[in-house]
């Protein structure tokens, strides 16, 4: 049995790995010890040695104060430890001194596989320093050379895997693996074909904003070739049909029955089979109106521990993930306790101490298993389970130039919500606007969209393609929500692993007038014509406007600008006691320059760093306006 370790970098990101998660799969079927983390490897490194120190005492009482032996694990302090009685001077305080020691010296339990996935390239720095630290985990032999096995993919390595290999050693996999022995020579199971493995979040204390959800994909790839799109690069070949039914019955068997259906296909229109793929989704159970009653995490969690000891003995061939199920029934007996009644959580608290199932560490699947006469009436009476409506997201969004009438109706089919149609250029607004009336005609009220910008397109470009979703939302009766992304280029070797890049037409500030606006919205622009005016603009003049306006009267509007107020006036109240109007003072003064001194002003604002040093002009109107960009977001 190998030792694999699955990791994912410690990046903020909204979805899971769906490649990790079927790997998970692969190596679980051949009989292999997998376990996921993602974030701090440093972090991860304390969390297995306070383990192995826990396993090693065996002492239940020590393991309530598993943050404080990691933290003094990671850190050394003592103060953590301290907090534990009777702990200086015991036997125990020694041992976690080796264990401090070995965390010191980098000696990492060791592992014969690791695999880590990339997401985007812009967050190359923390990807490449989390594959280089993870080289600290792999299996030695006793002269110290490296036995282990490092394994690259996904996203970013597809994409620069010359620069990977460079900054890291390792040749990375590029693309699918999506070809018979891609890891194991005596393997012909298509890792990619494989089902995902749900079991591994349970793992890990971060959460995904996506959860609750199927992910799967009904197509692969994209005819589209667009030159800022990586799928060509990722995905080459277009794969018009994928069954979807086979995924999720798999899913269910393991993991229960999901809210949400997330299909990361690129371009979904564009298959032969789409009527297939939507009869398909009904029959999965997300037809129009679409509901469920969510199954039992109590039953889940027994069923596949249960699995688990029945491989154990020999009787069944299925492998099953027992230190997630195990983590997952600890976690449900401390949502059980706080149900409880004083005394009744007193008594629950007893039986779980004589049964070692207060802590992880030391609980196993038969312990678990024998507890279920106790928790499971507890359970089944304290969580009650009601129907809920379920959706379907295309999440990549779909193609506007291939809708059809016949299309949008037979969409109209399944509980889509949201139906995301790309905008990315204002070139395509007629086939936009009428892919979104088409989806009102046929009811499908919920929308989104994503707006690319500092591509090839002018700022005023985005500021149209944003007032078009909220004339369309009042002309229709739908709402639209809309989310302006910001150019990257996935290979340039000056900008790839940073967000610097700056298009044609934009400049820094411009770039950061928009964050500031989005900033205050949570990255989206919703319904509602006067919000949005007074965000964005009334107009593309007041638009460019707000991309010139220092930054604290952006965010502050109603603060620095009389005459919004003004233009407010039927609904604002007043918030701020310190109102005045040196927005429009700044204005005034700005559109007052010369073109010369206009020239020399914009240069400078558009770098978007103000400093005693640039803002220091010989000529007194250049001077007096640069001072305004010298207020601060901190002054209000």
């Amino acid at each position: 049995m190998r030792k694999v370790l699955l990791l994912e970098p410690k990046y903020k990101n909204k979805y899971p790995p769906m490649g990790l998660m079927k790997l998970a799969t692969y190596y679980r079927e051949r009989g292999d010890d997998v376990r996921f983390f993602k974030g701090n490897l440093k972090d991860f490194a304390a969390i297995l040695l306070c383990e192995e120190y826990l396993l090693e005492i065996k002492t239940p009482e020590q393991a309530k104060h598993e943050p404080k032996l990691f933290e003094y694990i990671k850190t050394g302090k003592y103060a953590p430890i301290e907090a534990i009685p009777d702990f200086r001077g015991s036997d125990s305080e020694s041992i976690l001194k080796d264990y401090r020691n070995r965390f010191v010296k980098e000696d990492f339990p060791q592992f014969d596989i690791i695999c880590v996935t990339t997401l985007f390239t812009f967050y190359w720095k923390e990807t490449v320093a989390s594959i280089n630290y993870a080289k600290k985990f792999l299996k030695k032999d006793k002269r110290g050379n490296i036995k282990g096995e490092l394994l690259v993919g996904g996203i970013a390595a597809s994409i620069l895997p010359e620069k990977m290999l460079e900054e890291t050693g390792i040749k990375p996999h590029i693309g699918l693996l999506n070809k018979p022995g891609d890891y194991d020579d005596d393997s012909d199971v298509i890792i990619d074909n494989l089902p995902l493995d749900y079991s591994i979040l349970e793992e890990i204390e971060y959460k995904y904003p996506a959860s609750n959800a199927y992910f799967a994909y009904m197509t692969r790839g994209c005819p589209n070739k667009c030159s800022f799109c990586a799928v060509p690069r990722l995905e080459p070949e277009y794969c018009g049909y994928v069954s979807l039914k086979p995924q999720l019955e798999q899913a269910d068997k393991k993991y229960g029955a999901q809210k949400d259906l997330l299909l990361m296909d690129n371009n979904v229109f564009a298959s032969d089979c789409f009527n297939k793929i939507i009869e398909e989704i009904k029959e999965c159970g997300f037809g129009r109106g679409a509901t469920y009653i969510p199954p039992s995490e109590y039953e889940i969690a027994i069923n596949n521990l249960t699995t688990a000891i029945k491989k154990q003995r020999g009787t069944n061939k299925d492998y099953r993930n027992t230190r997630a199920y195990i983590k997952k029934m600890i976690s449900l007996y401390d949502q059980i306790s706080e149900k409880l009644t004083e005394e009744a959580q007193a008594n629950f608290y007893l039986a779980r101490e004589q049964a070692d199932l207060l802590y992880p560490i030391y609980a196993t699947s038969e312990t678990v298993l024998a507890f279920d006469d106790i928790a499971r009436p507890l359970y089944d009476k304290l969580f009650k389970r009601s129907s809920r409506a379920r959706y379907i997201d295309f999440n990549q969004g779909v193609d506007a130039r291939l809708v059809t009438d016949e299309k949008m109706k037979k969409l109209s089919e399944i509980n889509i919500r949201p139906l995301r149609i790309a905008f990315d250029h204002y070139s395509m607004r007629k086939t936009y606007i009428q892919a979104i009336k088409l989806a009102a005609k046929y009811g499908i009220k919920d929308l989104s969209n994503y707006l690319l910008y500092n591509f090839e397109d002018k700022p005023e470009d985005l500021y149209e393609r944003m007032k078009i979703n909220v004339d369309l939302c009042e002309e229709l009766g739908v709402t639209i929500y809309s989310f302006p992304m910001k150019y990257h280029p996935i290979d340039d070797p000056d900008y790839f692993h940073n967000r610097d890049y700056i298009g044609k037409h934009w400049n820094r500030k411009f770039i950061r007038a928009v964050q500031a606006v989005l900033n205050a919205t949570k990255g989206k622009i919703g319904k509602g014509k006067t919000f949005f005016e007074e965000a964005f603009g009334q107009d593309v003049e007041e638009f460019r406007k707000i991309l010139w306006m220092p930054e604290a009267f952006i965010i502050y509007r109603r603060k620095y600008d009389a005459e919004l107020r003004n233009r407010l006036s039927d609904r604002y109240n007043g918030h701020y006691e310190d109102e005045c109007d040196l927005a429009n003072e700044w204005w005034g003064k700005f559109t007052a320059l010369n073109d010369k001194q206009l020239t020399t002003v914009q240069k400078i604002v558009a770098k978007n760093r103000f400093s005693d040093e640039i803002c220091c002009s010989e000529d007194l109107a250049i001077r007096e306006v640069l001072e305004y960009y010298k207020v601060k977001r901190e002054t209000h």
